[in-house]
Parts: C-alpha cells; structure tokens; sequence
C-alpha cells in the first residue's frame, strides 16, 4: 500500500481545518480577516488553508486561555513567515516573547490572593482603610459622604 503522508503545504478546507482544530468556521472566518491566519481560493471561490495554519490556529486558542488579546497575536504573527511553516526557532520566540507578560500576570494574582486572604480575615469592613475595597483612598480625597451619586439641586423641585 502506497500512503502519502501529509505535508505542511498541503491544502485543507475550511471545514477540515475546524474539524481538525474544534474552532467554529465563523472563527476562522474572523481570524482570516484580523490577519492572524490566511487562506487561498479555488477556482471557485472555495478558501483553502495551507496545513500548518492549524498550529496558528492552536496557538491562537492557547493564547485565548491565556488571557493574551488578538491584537498581541496579531503582532506576533506578522513576524512569522505566510509561505511556509513557521520553524521551531520562530514559534520559541514567541514563547520568550510571552514568558514575561504570564509571569507578569501570575505575580499579580498571588499579589490579589494575599490581598483577599488578609480581607476575609481581617473584617474591618471599613471603606475608609480596606485596601481591597478602596485601594489607595481613591475616594477619600475629594472628602468625605457619598461621591458617585450626582449631585441634586435644591432649586430643581
């Protein structure tokens, strides 16, 4: 039996790079059009993707969870090649290049589990001094009473 194995350049439908990835067409359809992923077209209009977009496509989700913005992969990925599969030294780039922004993002949720460990504990339930509630007295400066209610004029009845 002569198998032909798939190549990277090998052209996939828009279905089969959904079914492949588990991303909604409409996806794809929109990634399309932000430029993080590009496809060509048939004689007859029909998109075709080359192979190694599904690792564009994986990568996208996996940056998703990670809470990193489109517009950051967009970034990212205009330094990649659109002709060929991106090389393992590109795609570790891209992994340098987000190292610090997650370590960045881990410091500042063990920052806010302390902060909300010493907040169930400490039950001063004061707006005045919580850090927590009013980080930096944000309110207290402009004294004190209700801030954010619109002001009622007196003459107005």
């Amino acid at each position: 039996m002569n198998e032909i194995k798939p190549t990277p350049t090998d052209l996939l439908t828009v279905g089969d790079v959904a079914r492949r990835t588990g991303v909604a067409v409409s996806a794809l359809h929109f990634y399309e059009r932000e430029g993080l992923i590009s496809s060509t077209r048939t004689s007859g209009g029909q998109r075709r993707f080359a192979r190694h977009v599904i690792r564009r496509v994986s990568v996208i989700q996996v940056a998703k969870r990670m809470g990193i913005p489109l517009a950051e992969v967009a970034e990212v990925f205009s330094e990649l090649p659109q002709d060929r599969m991106p090389s393992k030294t590109d795609w570790r780039r891209i992994g340098e290049r987000w190292r610090g922004r997650l370590e960045a993002r881990r410091k500042e949720i063990e920052r806010m589990e302390e902060e909300l460990v010493e907040c169930i504990g400490c039950g001063c339930v004061s707006l005045r001094s919580c850090r927590v509630l009013n980080p930096d007295d944000e309110l207290g400066v402009d004294g004190s009473g209700p801030r954010l209610l619109p002001a009622i004029d007196p003459d107005d009845d």
